[in-house]
């Protein structure tokens, strides 16, 4: 055998797969949980995009009905509901080969691009704000959440918690942005920091145990306000101002939360070695 010869072997077997590869190939209930929560961002853009041509083809004007707008928040949140459980299911039951790949897949769908085209429909067509300060705002959503997954797949801190808002929640909280403020300098810079804090190094707890339980009841309810705000329009947006502004609230008071149980834990350590 000549040299040549050997390394083509040796290159051969680098590349051949190990272990049975129709295993990678069947999927789990967690994977059907990731793949719905895909689908529910797939199909958020398409209302999206529905409501868009219709109101131009009907006079002209880029206005998004807010039925359209409630429809595609919902299927967010439904697909949050979907990644909420997927971890679950998988560690309950049984996770296959290619789970933790379709859940970040599904998360840029229904986290990433989703909010990042929201931002664009609502600001990048009423000429207030310069259309590539829209485009910026949203691509900042779309790239900080790749780099939070891809980050998430690479990095695990100590304490177990995540780094950097987790993509769900800084998907509602660009959402809620959306839904409380008309599009200018003030909101674009207030996404910007979303965006900022999806890639950041602060800290936020994951929800296990009560906290998913929390989790999960704050989902219903926000599903809660904005059936009522679709289906009693009379009754004003009241219910869905008041959803929005408790989810900015949450993103917003954690980090504080944690800055001072940090601080409280280095003074308890000086303490201790004092």
């Amino acid at each position: 055998m000549t040299t040549a010869d050997a390394g083509s072997s040796w290159q051969a077997d680098e590349d051949e797969p190990n272990g049975p590869v129709g295993k990678a190939f069947r999927l789990s209930a967690a994977d059907s949980l990731s793949l719905g929560n895909a689908l529910c961002g797939f199909l958020a853009v398409c209302v999206l995009a529905t409501s868009a041509v219709t109101s131009l083809q009907a006079d002209g004007r880029l206005v998004i009905q807010p039925g359209f707008f409630a429809t595609a928040v919902v299927l967010l949140l439904i697909g949050a509901t979907c990644d909420l459980f997927d971890g679950m299911v998988a560690r309950r039951f049984r996770a296959s080969a290619m789970g933790a790949e379709l859940d970040n897949l599904a998360d840029v769908i229904s986290f990433g691009f989703a909010p990042a085209f929201m931002v664009v429909i609502w600001g990048g067509f009423n000429g207030s704000v310069p259309m590539w300060w829209v485009l910026a705002a949203a691509a900042s959503v779309l790239i900080a959440g790749v780099v939070r997954l891809a980050r998430f797949a690479c990095v695990k801190t100590k304490s177990g918690d995540f780094m950097g808002l987790p993509i769900p929640m800084g998907c509602m909280t660009v959402i809620s942005i959306v839904m409380l403020f008309e599009p200018n300098v003030w909101s674009l810079l207030a996404v910007l920091g979303v965006s900022w804090l999806m890639v950041s190094r602060v800290e936020y707890p994951k929800p296990k145990g009560q906290l998913a339980a929390v989790v999960l009841g704050w989902i219903m309810v926000n599903v809660a306000f904005l059936t009522f705000w679709v289906a009693f329009p009379q009754g004003g947006d009241l219910p869905i101002k008041i959803g929005a502004s408790m989810q900015i609230a949450l993103v917003a008071a954690i980090p504080l939360r944690m800055l001072f149980y940090k601080r409280e834990q280095r003074k308890e350590a000086h303490r201790v070695d004092n």
